[in-house]
Formats: C-alpha cells, sequence, structure tokens
C-alpha cells in the first residue's frame, strides 16, 4: 500500500507497478500466443495492401485496391505504422521506411492541414520513431536522442504548425496551410481537444532540440482552456479562439473534448508536472459530479450541468484506460464493463449510442475500427490482469476479421447493423488499434519494461538512461520515452546527482561494472575510482549547488527518489 501511495505521489501511477498474475486467459482457455499471431497477421494484410495499393497517398482505400490523401500529403500511413513495425519485432522493413521518409516526405507543400492531425500523427510518429531508432538497430548520429534526420523532420513539421498560434488567447486555428501559414478567413472556432492536444509532442520536442517555443505554445493553449473554464468547472466542445467565446457548450470526456484531459494526465507524467495533474483533478470532481450517471458518461450544458445528450459515444472509450493512469481502477472497470456490453450487442463500438434506448443513434451507426476500447483494456490489463480484459481483445480480433477485412486491408464499418462497409481504412488502425491489440497479447513486449532493463547512451551532455519502460503514448498511440526528455540539458548537478545514485543502486550488487564520464567542473576534473570517493565527490557538487539561488531538479519540491522514478523505476525510500 505504501508502496503504490509513493509512486502515485511521483506521477508515474501503476504503469511502474507490476502486479502478480491472476489465473489469467488460462482459465477461461484464450490462447493469448495464437491471437498475438493473429494480430501480427491483421497487420501484415492491411499494412502490405497500402504499400502495394496506395503508397505514397495517406491512406489505403481497401474496397478499391488504391490510395487517397486526407489529412494532408504525407504517406500517413506510413509514418503511422512505424513503431507498430518495431513493437512487432520487423527492425528490417522499421529501417527501410526511415529512408524512404526521409527521401520521400516534404511539408513544404501548399496544402490545408488539420493542426491537430498533423501534430499527433506525423510529429507524434516522427518523434516516436526518432527515440527508437537506435533500438531498432538504425546507425544513429552522434548527438543522438538530442539530433537526427527523424528529429529534424519532427521539429520541421511542428514549425509548420506554430503560425496557427499567434492568436490574442494562444488558442491555436485548427488548420494551416503548410506553405503559407493561417489563411486568410479561416474560421477561428475550434474544438478544445484541437487546442489542449499539444503538450507531450510539443514539450518532448523543446527538451530535444533545446527550443522552448514549442513547450510555450502548447502550455500557453492548455492555460488558456483552463482560465475559460465554467463556474462549475467544466468546458465546452468549441471555442472561438480570437474572442475565448464558447460557441458549442457541451460538456463531456468524448468527441472534441477527450484527449484534452487525456494530455493533462499524461503531459503531468512526461514532465514531473504538478499544476497540470491538480488541473485534471479538479476536471475530474466536476466531471463526476455533473456528467456521471451509473457509471456512464452523458453530455451536459457546460454552465448549467442540465444534460444535453444522454449518449455514449466510441472516442469516450480511451476515459477507462485514463483512469487507470491515476490509479482510480475500481471505477475505470466499471466503466469499461459497460462499454464493453455496447461492444457485444453489436460487434463493435457505434460512434453515437443513445443510452436510455439502449440503441444506435441515427446517422452514428459506423464503427470506423477506432482503438479507444482495446487502449482501455491494454491499459486495465497491466494494472489488474483480469481475463474479461483479454476476452474484450479475442472479441475484437473476431469481429473485425469477420465483418471488415476484405481482400485488399481491412474497411470501416459504415453500419454496425447491417455490416455495410466503407472504402476508408484510417492510418489510426495501424498506428493504434492494431498495436493496441498486439500489446494486450505480448506481456513481454519491450514496451512494458519495468525498468529492471535499459540502455546507457552517451549524449553531448553527458551519459543518460532509455529504454527503461514507463512509455507514455500520445493520442495517436506513438510511444515517447519520458528518460529521452532528460538527455539533451545541460543540469549538472541534476546529472550528478542520478550518476551517483546509479553508482549506490549498482556498487553492492557486482553484477556490472559501470564506469560513469562526468562532465568537468569549470576549471577542474574529478575522478572518482571507489565508492568513498564517488560519495566525496557527490558530496562536494552537492554543497556547491546549494549557493545557487534555486534548485536545478526538475521538480525542487519533490524528494530526488520520487525524480528518478522518470526512468522506469521507483526508488523507494527503504531501498
Amino acid at each position: 500500500g505504501a508502496a503504490v501511495l509513493r509512486c502515485l505521489g511521483s506521477l508515474l501511477c501503476l504503469w511502474s507497478l507490476r502486479l502478480p498474475a491472476g489465473p489469467g486467459a488460462a482459465a477461461r482457455g484464450l490462447d493469448v500466443a495464437s491471437y498475438r499471431e493473429r494480430v501480427r497477421a491483421m497487420f501484415y494484410h492491411a499494412y502490405e495492401h497500402y504499400l502495394e495499393s496506395a503508397f505514397p497517398y495517406d491512406e489505403l482505400r481497401p474496397l478499391t485496391c488504391d490510395g487517397q490523401d486526407t489529412w494532408g500529403s504525407f504517406s500517413l500511413t506510413l509514418i503511422d505504422a512505424l513503431d507498430t513495425l518495431l513493437i512487432l519485432g520487423n527492425v528490417s522493413e522499421f529501417q527501410r521506411v526511415v529512408s524512404v521518409l526521409q527521401e520521400g516526405v516534404d511539408f513544404d507543400i501548399d496544402v490545408n492541414a488539420s493542426v491537430f492531425e498533423t501534430n499527433i500523427r506525423v510529429v507524434g510518429g516522427l518523434l516516436s520513431a526518432h527515440l527508437l531508432s537506435r533500438k531498432a538497430g538504425v546507425q544513429v548520429e552522434a548527438g543522438w536522442p538530442c539530433s537526427g534526420p527523424l528529429l529534424r523532420m519532427a521539429e520541421e513539421a511542428a514549425r509548420k504548425l506554430l503560425p496557427a498560434f499567434q492568436t490574442p488567447t494562444g488558442m491555436p486555428y485548427g488548420t494551416v496551410n503548410l506553405l503559407h501559414g493561417v489563411n486568410p478567413g479561416e474560421t477561428p472556432v475550434t474544438c478544445t481537444a484541437g487546442i489542449g492536444t499539444f503538450i507531450v509532442e510539443f514539450a518532448t520536442l523543446s527538451h530535444l532540440t533545446g527550443d522552448p517555443v514549442f513547450e510555450d505554445v502548447a502550455r500557453k493553449a492548455l492555460k488558456a482552456l483552463w482560465k475559460n473554464r465554467s463556474d462549475i468547472g467544466l468546458v465546452g466542445n468549441h471555442i472561438d479562439v480570437i474572442t475565448a467565446k464558447w460557441v458549442a457548450q457541451d460538456a463531456g470526456i468524448g468527441a472534441g473534448v477527450d484527449s484534452y484531459f487525456e494530455y493533462l494526465v499524461k503531459g503531468a507524467i512526461l514532465l514531473q508536472d504538478k499544476e497540470l495533474m491538480s488541473m485534471f483533478l479538479e476536471y475530474n470532481k466536476a466531471i463526476k459530479n455533473y456528467t456521471k450517471f451509473d457509471d456512464w458518461y452523458l453530455w451536459v450544458q457546460m454552465y448549467k450541468g442540465t444534460v444535453s445528450m444522454p449518449v455514449f459515444q466510441s472516442l469516450e472509450a480511451y476515459w477507462p484506460g485514463l483512469q487507470s493512469l491515476i490509479g482510480d481502477v475500481d471505477n475505470a472497470m466499471r466503466t469499461f464493463l459497460n462499454y464493453y456490453t455496447v461492444w457485444k450487442q453489436f460487434g463493435g463500438l457505434p460512434e453515437f449510442y443513445n443510452i436510455p434506448q439502449g440503441y444506435t443513434v441515427d446517422k452514428r451507426e459506423g464503427y470506423p475500427l477506432r482503438p479507444e476500447l482495446i487502449e482501455s483494456a491494454m491499459y486495465l490489463y497491466r494494472a489488474t490482469r483480469d481475463p474479461t480484459l483479454l476476452e474484450l481483445g479475442r472479441d475484437a480480433v473476431e469481429s473485425i476479421e469477420k465483418i471488415s477485412k476484405v481482400d485488399c486491408g481491412f474497411a470501416t464499418i459504415k453500419d454496425l447493423r447491417d455490416h455495410r462497409l466503407d472504402n476508408r481504412m484510417e492510418s489510426f488502425f495501424l498506428a493504434e488499434t492494431i498495436k493496441y491489440l498486439y500489446l494486450l497479447f505480448d506481456p513481454d513486449n519491450f514496451i512494458h519494461n519495468d525498468g529492471s532493463d535499459f540502455d546507457m547512451v552517451v549524449t553531448p551532455y553527458g551519459e543518460c538512461v532509455l529504454n527503461a519502460g514507463g512509455y507514455i503514448f500520445n493520442t495517436e498511440a506513438h510511444p515517447i520515452d519520458p528518460a529521452a526528455l532528460h538527455c539533451c540539458r545541460k543540469r549538472k548537478e541534476e546529472q550528478w546527482e542520478v550518476e551517483d545514485l546509479m553508482q549506490e543502486f549498482y556498487s553492492p550488487k557486482k553484477t556490472k561494472k559501470f564506469t560513469l564520464r562526468r562532465p568537468s567542473d569549470p576549471g577542474e576534473r574529478e575522478s572518482a575510482k571507489n565508492p568513498e570517493d564517488v560519495e566525496k565527490a557527490g558530496e562536494k557538487r552537492r554543497e556547491n549547488s546549494k549557493k545557487s539561488s534555486h534548485s536545478l531538479l526538475s521538480c525542487p519540491s519533490q524528494s530526488f527518489n520520487s525524480k528518478l522514478a522518470v526512468l522506469g523505476q521507483v526508488f523507494l525510500d527503504n531501498t
């Protein structure tokens, strides 16, 4: 119990906790390895047909076996699928695609692009692939992870989005022209998620490149939404980014709002930021007070709290996974089970489901192979090992293969009532749906690393730890290694503390000998050849650092053992 509380206190929550396996799937006769291989086969059926019939277009049209540009003209499915290749263990194709993207993707194009979608799919996908490149056997530059071709591409794409943030409120326009910036006459109305879903990618960019502009604009947008919440603590669906007037005043956890809440939690964990977490926890209270009924979440008027739409939207199914990240597992499971009953009713989640009537909503009967319920199952299975969660994975594989599979890939389900299909395969099918299914059925995947395994890399700023686990998925399921954010900054006192603690942690075990290279102090270089020297040198540096006006640690209010939890392992007081 105390270990859990300490872990929650460090904002890294359940992701780094390992729970003992329960009776698991075997008790119910579910062959996990068999389903894992079926998911792998699903990926390659879709991926190979994209390459064959649709590349270099953004997406595959599976009914006509051709391609189309949808969110820009970026070969989007290739970027979105890149880290999934590594999670499936295909390093050779990962390496090939990295070369293809470097040669073939150009952001200097006269295209109107969604600021939100370009960020989560393109910037997020490139950042994730950049941070996983070394693990995938790519020859990385000497300065990696603080430099590299994929990082430069991610930065170039993100810079194309920056003009959208030049508004009186700091809240961005929803669309930007990649060549000319914001078009004259562009609508100033943007959805809440389109404003609050940047901190994960943009803070990562700022930490890796050293340019604070990305994190600054993302934080300003987050704070503008917070400032404009209603008196009862809710935010609406769409807002005017010039005047800060709410245009759509429906408050809920689904479409138009969803990833704003997700990024407050994930931003808090990634950056060890208590302010972002406290914002979310305040919203969480208001959401429970006004929108939650019998473990369902409805839509309400943001100023009055009166119910406006008693519907469940498929996009809301991320919520149980988010609840698990803050440790609210019991409530998460209850809501997940409600959503699972809808899946079992239709063989998928309709876009809208009328809760009182227990049926689909007119013109919202489709299922475009969304990942959100599977995503929640993956998180909750890591936390509970409840076999019911594997059963959802099984049902998803069976449904998607039976209803959606066609000769050229997997098609969006236009209507869950009669299984009519639409001629589209969204890139998120390979980026998210397949990835979360595979991770649900692959408990030993490197993504689930608990911190017991890691890499030490040398950067221009000294040595740092990578691939220790605790990955933060962006809202397109692109994993970001939180430890990488600490690799590219000249924070010497922080680096010394990390190295001293690691020396102390490993020296009693005598399992590996680490030679930790420290940067020189101005005018002198210290060397420590035994534990006593290490301790003396550490004390001297810490004494010197006390003379500065403030601590250089990211979270000075936290004890250092909590701070180190970002490296994928929680060091407890009694270790």
